[in-house]
């Protein structure tokens, strides 16, 4: 018998959450097989073929963030992994006590992830080519 019987309405609630959880603009860590590796970064586009990404290697996470709080201007990679290379997709969600990599890098760096990794093309007028930080721009 199970611990928690399921209440009627659960499974669509479930549904309702979990297809909301993988959208553009979700910051997500994915790990990846053959060959294996992990990638922290946002959605930009999740379909059967695969998945598209703004985002770096985790390896290269702390580097990156020094660049950034360092005002260096940076371009995460934009990158396309087809479905059968990723093994997992998990939400970048604080765990217990740890912070996750987005809570983490705002709080080294003052910055929004989501506005550094978004990808320029799409925002054209909005952003510009590289990632300059606010600080440094024209209050203009």
């Amino acid at each position: 018998m199970p611990k928690h019987p399921q209440r009627e309405g659960d499974t669509s609630a479930a549904r309702s959450s979990a297809s909301t959880a993988f959208v553009p603009g979700s910051m997500v860590v994915v790990t990846l097989g053959n060959p294996r590796d992990k990638f922290w970064g946002m959605i930009l586009a999740l379909a059967p073929e695969g998945l598209s990404m703004s985002g770096l290697e985790l390896a290269s996470f702390e580097d990156f963030v020094v660049m950034v709080k360092d005002g260096e201007s940076v371009m995460p990679a934009v990158v396309f992994f087809p479905m059968h290379r990723i093994e997992r997709i998990e939400l970048d969600l604080p765990d217990g006590n740890l912070p996750s990599l987005s809570q983490r890098f705002s709080a080294k760096t003052g910055l929004d992830p989501t506005e550094v990794l978004d990808f320029p093309d799409a925002h054209a007028q909005k952003h510009p080519s590289h990632f300059v930080p606010r600080e440094a721009k024209d209050p203009a």
